[in-house]
């Protein structure tokens, strides 16, 4: 965690820099807070949208299970997954651009930064594949979404490992 010095004497307090150096040590635990929040549901919706796939492709197309499975796709990714993962890349911003927070000559957040970019790719093509089953036009079997389903996570597994430990 971040340490932030705070203004020691009154006067200090009210100096500009002493302020806006306030505001931040007083912000940044919230916006960390909103960060992991926002991954939360970002990584969930990357995992169960998948394992909804699994399921439609077992439905016949048009029937009641599989227009039962179109909404639930729709919503989950319309009204959890996409603003989660909005909400990810405006927290994590912040994050990145308070001073202290990352050493960016070290290794970790660039990669961090890739393992990012190809989960939005993911959740890019789960939108589209999911625009396909809207459209009773599927073209994937049940193994190939089990198999999209390990993305997710073994991203999820090493950004938390470059997070936390910061091998390099």
């Amino acid at each position: 965690m971040v340490a932030f010095a705070r203004p020691s004497s009154a006067a200090a307090r009210w100096q500009p820099a002493a302020r806006v150096g306030h505001a931040v040590a007083d912000a940044y635990p919230w916006v960390k807070a909103a960060h992991v929040i926002s991954v939360i549901a970002w990584m969930a919706g990357l995992l169960y949208l998948p394992r909804l796939f699994v399921y439609h492709c077992d439905a016949p197309p048009g029937s009641r299970r599989s227009e039962m499975l179109k909404v639930m796709e729709r919503r989950l990714q319309r009204a959890i997954m996409t603003p989660a993962m909005i909400a990810t890349f405006l927290f994590g911003g912040w994050l990145a651009l308070i001073p202290g927070v990352i050493d960016w000559h070290e290794g970790w957040p660039h990669i961090k930064g890739v393992l990012v970019l190809i989960l939005a790719s993911v959740h890019m093509l789960l939108s589209r594949w999911r625009k396909d089953f809207a459209h009773d036009a599927n073209r994937h079997g049940a193994k190939f979404y089990r198999v999209i389903n390990e993305i997710p996570t073994l991203a999820m597994i090493a950004i938390v490992i470059l997070v936390i430990v910061k091998p390099f």
